[in-house]
């Protein structure tokens, strides 16, 4: 059977000369090049999506990839998909960076310039051990060896005030009560109020991971915060200066290690966009954007996404906005949104009702809000729109597109 072989660099020469040896190995079949770390990430997923079966075996990354640098690339390959192998060609052999690509989770390290010989022995030796693996766990392991993991949604504001953390929140209780085990992640580093809206007192937060290069299940759950909802919450920092110590590698690997162990991860992002967040939205499955129907808001937002495609963390119609404090007389209405920051609007809009939701908020219980509100009736209906939660049954009110009602059904 051939070898599967995908090669990722950034530098098209370099890659080209990958490519050419590669294609002279035994039993080697090279699969079209990626050209940055999103490309890979976003091709494996895929694959396992269709099959394991369609998985390569053995992933080859150059030193120069970007935007995120090939070891942290390394990293999360080998956690979501650990039965693919992955070397890394590179001119630095130092027993350092060696031991650092270990440690990442690479199998082998080839040097610049390339050897056929070399690159032979170590793609032979790393699809050997790729496909023991595979034999090893069988066709019953499907969930491990695809390594798609849980589902990552982050969930940020146009600006600041439109709900972003409300929203957060609720779809996490949503997801926890449809029976997936979640987790809800402040990501809002510096002003983060997921605890106070959930009545929490803590004392571990993000920070404490950050400095933890191996995020063991014991440790993991030892700042993890257990909520009487059955979420388990990762906090913000009660000293918002302190954000400043999760930094981009860190929160790349926090937000893998809950994806592996939950089925799903909902990030709050807050409104400013810092090394951490960016990172969340970049490898969410689901990018959520929450604006409300003003010219301000809206122009946020549409600043917002043109900055995150400009930064290369998400393209504008891979990002869904959520209009939130949506009236039927607004003149701003979700298509006009659409149009506007040219992204995907979310089909259920979130009605403007804040009666419903002040005494919760002032009393910081938020998840005791009414099961008959219509803003938690909306963002529950959001929850199954995104797939995170069985939607109940809804019907549109007359009116403006997106404003969503329920009522029982008549037997």
């Amino acid at each position: 059977m051939p070898t599967r072989i995908l090669p990722a660099g950034a530098d098209p020469d370099a890659v080209r000369s990958l490519t050419t040896l590669l294609s002279q190995l035994p039993d080697a079949e090279p699969q079209p090049p990626v050209g940055d770390s999103t490309q890979l990430v976003d091709t494996l997923a895929r694959l396992a999506a269709e099959s394991v079966d369609e998985l390569p075996e053995v992933v080859v990354v150059h030193e120069r990839i970007g935007p995120v640098p090939a070891l942290e690339l390394i990293r999360e390959v080998a956690l979501r998909f650990p039965a693919v192998g992955v070397i890394l060609v590179t001119t630095d052999t130092s027993p350092g960076l060696f031991a650092a690509a270990m440690d990442s989770g690479a199998r082998g390290l080839v040097a610049l310039p390339l050897s056929y010989e070399e690159l032979a022995g170590r793609v032979q030796a790393v699809a050997q051990w790729s496909t023991g693996v595979r034999r090893h766990l069988g066709h019953g392991a499907s969930d491990v060896l695809g390594g798609v993991g849980g589902t990552v949604v982050t969930v940020s504001g146009a600006k600041g005030g439109v709900g972003a953390t409300l929203t957060a929140i609720q779809l996490a209780l949503a997801a926890q009560a449809s029976g997936r085990s979640t987790a809800l992640v402040d990501l809002d580093l510096q002003t983060g109020d997921i605890a106070s809206y959930l009545d929490v007192q803590f004392r571990r937060s993000v920070v404490d991971l950050a400095a933890i290069s191996d995020i063991t299940p014991r440790v993991l759950a030892d700042a993890v915060f257990r909520h009487d909802t059955g979420l388990a919450l990762l906090l913000a920092p009660g000293e918002g200066e302190r954000g400043e110590e999760v930094t981009d590698r860190a929160a790349r690997l926090i937000v893998g290690v809950l994806r592996s162990r939950y089925e799903v991860v909902v990030v709050d992002c807050g409104a400013q966009l810092g090394a951490a967040s960016a990172v969340a939205v970049e490898m969410a499955d689901t990018a959520l954007l929450v604006t409300t129907p003003d010219v301000v808001a809206v122009r946020a937002a549409k600043r917002t996404v043109r900055m995150w495609d400009r930064l290369q963390i998400r393209k504008a119609e891979e990002t869904t906005v959520v209009v939130n404090r949506h009236t039927r007389s607004t003149e701003i209405q979700p298509a006009l949104v659409q149009r506007i920051t040219g992204t995907a609007v979310a089909r259920i809009a979130v009605p403007a009702n804040f009666k419903e939701l002040q005494g919760v908020v002032d009393a910081g219980r938020l998840h005791e809000l009414d099961s008959r509100s219509t803003v938690k009736q909306a963002l529950w209906g959001l929850a199954g729109e995104l797939g995170l939660a069985k939607a109940p049954e809804a019907s549109h009110r007359g009116g403006g597109r997106g404003a969503v009602g329920f009522r029982r059904r008549k037997e």
